[in-house]
């Protein structure tokens, strides 16, 4: 192996078959962004499975093997926002190749109407998001937007709006310097109190207890 530059190796390869490129790297996520759909992906995504006929992934890759091959100033920053597009345009496909079912997460992110709702509310929990400001978002009325999104995801937009707060917080919570009274008020609730009896409701705990636990050491479903 030799080294090309800070970030590209070269592999000396001694038989007469094609070569390939290799890319290696890792990516940091928000957990209560995608945890729902992390959850569901699978160890090991191959790209030729669903993205083989996509039209951008190969040119990206080739774009990609350039830039790496020939390294220049900014090289660093462009190949982490290529890395982005890829892992993007990857999952995208994956969820395009899942098939057709009717429930479930990707079934409602999948749904036009439903779909806009649940972006919101993994793009900001935080907002004070009501049933009828949802089902404006997706563009139905109070009424058919509270069957449909039960019907899909089994359970209501408030319910699921809770679990995901709930999830925020216990990562909000681990953080140090953040106090029970600065999380709830990022969540959207009027009080430390009301907050924490909608923690302990969801997850069976007290914020005070999660605060005080060493991070990572306590296990928590939210069932996404």
């Amino acid at each position: 192996v030799n080294k090309l530059g800070s970030n590209v190796c070269e592999v000396v390869r001694e038989g007469t078959g094609p070569t390939s490129t290799l890319f290696c790297g890792s990516m940091a996520l928000g957990v209560c962004a995608l945890n729902p759909l992390i959850a569901l992906m699978p160890p090991i995504i191959k790209g030729c499975d669903v993205a083989g006929n996509d039209p951008v992934v190969g040119p990206l890759l080739a774009a990609m093997t350039a830039e790496a091959a020939q390294p220049q100033m900014g090289s660093a920053t462009i190949l982490s926002r290529m890395a982005d597009l890829l892992t993007a345009r990857l999952i995208r496909c994956w969820v395009n190749c899942t098939g057709a079912s009717t429930t479930g997460w990707l079934a409602a992110i999948r749904d036009p109407h439903i779909g806009r709702a649940l972006a919101a509310m993994h793009r900001d929990p935080g907002y004070n998001w009501t049933l009828e400001s949802l089902a404006s978002l997706a563009g139905q009325s109070r009424s058919i937007f509270a069957e449909r999104f039960s019907a899909v995801l089994g359970e209501g937009a408030a319910r699921y709006l809770a679990r995901l707060r709930m999830q925020l917080a216990r990562e909000l919570l681990g953080q140090n310097g953040l106090s029970v009274a600065e999380v709830a008020a990022r969540l959207g609730y009027d009080s430390e109190a009301s907050f924490a009896r909608a923690f302990k409701r969801i997850t069976n705990v007290s914020p005070g207890v999660v605060r005080r636990t060493i991070p990572g050491r306590m296990d928590m479903n939210f069932g996404f």
